[in-house]
């Protein structure tokens, strides 16, 4: 392994708070992450950086070795970023905010409010099917902040490179066609579409295998699946073809309807992962306000969702006033 400028802010991070946990914290990372990258960083520099006492860490003799060159490094290296981001924007604006994401009508509301909230500010944007290609370009710094959603508890991908924060949690409908048998009830049982046929848009995560978990404690196998773009799966499901699998915001669109699912079987959670050495880290908590208040909006134009929060006195998973993450939700496999 090579040694990176991150690890050395990981070093410093770690040393200026003592403990790996506060560490942890402060870089927006999870504590087990930390400890595997620490080791990582150990093993090609040849020897530990740190003691683990009782009430946290104190450097090594290699350790300190370490930092003295960190102190000098890093503010040499964040003094060529600066220097290199005003030359650019003094030519040609670099792009402040390059988001990448999945599927979905958030991001699209994400780019609206931050294009509103910086007006001299370019907003550019990737799509990809896989949130695991658009965290390792965030990683790689082709983009500075990822928007994608995992099904429950399941981790994001690049846990030890991205910084994830949760900003929403929505149970996972159905799409039903509005004349299929069941579209006036106000929720539905999964076991009732043993015979159906599924339709879902593809991606990375356990939701396919949380999905098939719920039907078998359901008492059903589900038999054909269109795994496909959004467009089709609401084609689908209009014409009856199908019964579609959405995020409980979905925008439903004529002919169509969406049903909360008896029991909450499927969850989902929205994310924004970001560099978190990176310059990406100044304005992560003002993409995931931005997120969180794209969120809420497409509840209040969801009906059936802004309904069903009513019934169960439930509220959207988000970030408190702090800025903390929301607690996680169990996936269908645990529930």
């Amino acid at each position: 392994m090579d040694l990176e400028m991150r690890h050395l802010r990981a070093i410093r991070t770690i040393a200026e708070a003592g403990s790996l946990t506060r560490a942890a914290a402060t870089l927006g990372l999870a504590q087990p992450a930390l400890s595997a990258q620490l080791k990582r960083i150990e093993s090609a520099l040849g020897g530990r950086l740190f003691e683990r006492g009782r009430y946290g860490v104190r450097t090594t003799a290699l350790g300190e070795f370490v930092l003295d060159r960190a102190r000098i490094l890093l503010p040499a290296v964040g003094q060529l970023q600066q220097e290199a981001v005003r030359l650019t924007q003094d030519g040609e604006q670099a792009p402040a905010f390059r988001l990448g994401g999945t599927h979905g009508p958030l991001l699209g509301a994400v780019v609206d409010r931050l294009s509103a909230a910086h007006p001299g500010v370019q907003v550019t944007t990737r799509i990809s099917w896989s949130d695991r290609e658009i965290a390792a370009s965030v990683a790689d710094g082709r983009l500075t902040h990822a928007l994608i959603g995992t099904c429950g508890e399941s981790t994001p991908p690049e846990p030890e490179r991205l910084a994830w924060r949760q900003f929403a949690a929505d149970p996972i409908f159905v799409m039903l066609g509005a004349e299929h048998p069941l579209a006036q009830r106000p929720e539905v049982d999964l076991a009732d579409f043993a015979d159906d046929a599924w339709a879902v848009v593809p991606g990375d995560g356990c939701f396919g295998e949380c999905f098939t978990a719920a039907c078998a404690r359901a008492g059903f196998r589900p038999g054909r699946l269109y795994e496909t773009d959004v467009a089709s799966c609401v084609y689908l499901a209009q014409v009856g073809r199908a019964v579609g699998l959405c995020r409980a915001t979905l925008p439903t669109p004529p002919g169509l309807v969406t049903r909360a699912l008896t029991g909450t079987p499927l969850m989902w959670r929205h994310l924004i992962g970001w560099d978190p050495y990176g310059p990406a880290a100044q304005s992560a908590s003002d993409v995931v306000t931005h997120a969180h208040a794209a969120h809420t909006d497409a509840i209040t134009r969801s009906e059936s969702y802004s309904a069903w929060l009513a019934a169960h006195g439930a509220d959207a998973a988000g970030p408190g006033p702090d800025g903390e993450p929301a607690p996680p939700l169990s996936c269908g496999r645990s529930l």
